[in-house]
């Protein structure tokens, strides 16, 4: 008789439990997602470079720096002329306005426009290329931390059900229990209920625990694979920048690239980590992969800091222009 009622709550509860984990389980049983709109992305109009090694820049510390340029202008500001290619207009500008002042003509005041228009366009160039680099790697830093947060809120509202379903779980129990309990024949399904409903309470603990979505992301055009192998040339950042990104003077004892600097901070902040194998490493630096919505906050932040990089060559360009503006009080 005993055996038989535990039977038939042990039924009615592990039914209840059934139609919990099916109504809660879901969502968290489809994690990884592959939806297409995950991979399409527009934050890339096909800025896509093609150039070789010899386009790079000479290495500014194996050039001979006129003295005219670096009397007026610190060395930061020549290696960021010597990077968009002004080096020898500016040369040539300060000449003219030398000659200007001793031998005063119509044709040397000509040249000094056409120069002055010629470092102007570069300039402006190079600030295009810049704000077009930075655009492209926000753009893409925005549209991860939105599917990441897509993902979080699934994530949440799984949780949300499952504890819910629990707290139900254990109310149900608590009342059939405290009936049972109210006979004595009925003591030992009391705790057969007991046992059961405990393992079941678990395992929604579990299931929340293990609650984490996931998505199939693809990324062949991959702006942090240039910066991770250091390859000679880049298709995702034009020469100006990918020279500015890996220059390093060896006479200053200590100083590092850039790009050197990116990659250390990766690694000393555990964004990537060291002792990583190849597969993992694969996920950020390859053709794409299954991420968490952590390891998607954390490429979205990636991209920021390599963003906040390049911005920097941005006010080396303020500080280059402002210097320019002074070579017009040479008389």
């Amino acid at each position: 008789m005993i055996f038989r009622d535990c039977l038939q709550y042990s039924g009615k509860i592990f039914a209840l439990f059934c139609g919990l984990n099916l109504i809660f389980s879901c969502a968290s049983t489809q994690k990884k997602q592959s939806e297409p709109i995950y991979n399409t992305s527009n934050c890339n109009q096909d800025n896509t470079y093609h150039y070789s090694v010899r386009d790079i820049p000479t290495p500014f510390h194996n050039l001979k720096v006129d003295t005219l340029l670096s009397n007026r202008f610190h060395e930061k500001e020549l290696n960021l002329a010597h990077s968009i290619g002004i080096s020898q207009l500016l040369s040539d500008y300060i000449q003219l306005k030398k000659k200007q002042k001793q031998q005063p003509s119509l044709e040397n005041q000509l040249q000094q426009i056409q120069l002055k228009q010629s470092i102007n366009s570069k300039m402006d160039l190079a600030s295009l290329e810049i704000s077009s680099v930075a655009a492209e790697l926000d753009c893409e830093e925005e549209r991860i931390t939105q599917i990441a947060s897509y993902l979080k809120e699934k994530e949440a509202k799984t949780e949300t059900r499952l504890t819910v379903g629990s707290i139900i779980l254990g109310s149900a129990t608590a009342i059939v229990t405290g009936v049972l309990l109210g006979s004595d024949s009925e003591s030992k399904a009391a705790d057969y209920i007991g046992v059961g409903v405990g393992i079941a309470d678990a395992a929604l603990g579990i299931m929340i625990l293990t609650n984490h979505r996931k998505v199939v992301l693809k990324h062949e055009r991959n702006v942090l694979r240039e910066i991770w192998t250091s390859s000679p040339t880049s298709s995702v950042y034009p020469p100006s920048i990918w020279y500015y990104l890996n220059y390093a003077n060896p006479n200053h004892p200590g100083e590092t690239s850039l790009r050197a600097q990116l990659i250390a901070n990766w690694k000393n902040y555990g964004q990537v980590r060291k002792s990583k194998k190849e597969a993992e490493l694969d996920i950020y630096f390859g053709n794409g992969g299954t991420y968490t919505t952590d390891q998607l906050d954390n490429r979205a932040s990636m991209y920021d800091q390599i963003e906040s990089t390049i911005k920097l060559m941005k006010q080396d360009l303020r500080n280059l222009t402002l210097n320019i503006e002074k070579l017009e009080k040479i008389n």
